[in-house]
């Protein structure tokens, strides 16, 4: 037994929709271990039932994992909007999503959400950055414009893989782009922050 799996056997289980849907991305999608996956699912499911956000945001749906995770979590009157940049992913995430016990409190939209997400008009209260390594700083400051002070930014794959660690520094702009976000943000005196090393790295960060 891995230590994962020892994890994953003493935490609630994954559902099974969720079961489901996590085997449905690594059959048909690639790149499938992007999606949450059971540990962290659980684990933005317990971030929003501690923090009881009205609205989220997500940046990056991919599979919908992610999003139902957190939809779970949310009381009655809660609405996480998920913006998907690749328009190849909208056929298999909108049925995921669609099918879903929590369908009503997700509002699945494709496009940039660096474009689309001020133009709602909402003061999030929690925002989940997920998409475009490369454009993760540009996401940072716009999600922090629409989220409101105290709010919380979680930000995925922040270790990326360990490369962060890797000298020389590799070339690639996904991880020049997580790195500059990393140096950023510790350097970022309108926020908290702490890395969890969970999986491929999650920032929690707190807008002062």
């Amino acid at each position: 037994m891995t230590l994962e799996e020892y994890i994953t056997s003493h935490i609630d289980p994954e559902g099974e929709y969720l079961y489901r849907l996590w085997r449905a991305t690594n059959v048909h999608l690639l790149h499938g271990r992007m999606a949450s996956g059971h540990l962290q699912g659980r684990l933005l499911k317990m971030i929003v039932e501690m923090i009881r956000p009205k609205n989220i945001l997500e940046v990056g749906t991919f599979s919908g994992y992610s999003a139902i995770c957190m939809a779970e979590g949310l009381g009655d009157d809660g609405r996480i909007y998920t913006f998907e940049i690749n328009d190849e992913m909208e056929d298999f995430a909108r049925k995921w999503i669609e099918g879903s016990s929590v369908a009503d409190k997700i509002v699945f939209a494709i496009g940039d959400a660096n474009v689309e997400a001020p133009r709602l008009g909402i003061n999030f209260d929690m925002a989940f950055i997920d998409g475009d390594k490369r454009t993760y700083l540009e996401t940072y400051e716009t999600v922090l414009q629409i989220l409101r002070p105290g709010g919380f930014i979680l930000a995925d794959n922040t270790l990326w893989d360990g490369h962060v660690l890797e000298q020389p520094k590799p070339a690639d702009r996904q991880t020049q782009g997580i790195e500059a976000f990393n140096y950023y943000i510790a350097h970022d005196n309108r926020v908290e922050r702490v890395i969890l090393p969970l999986r491929d790295g999650l920032t929690i960060i707190r807008k002062l």
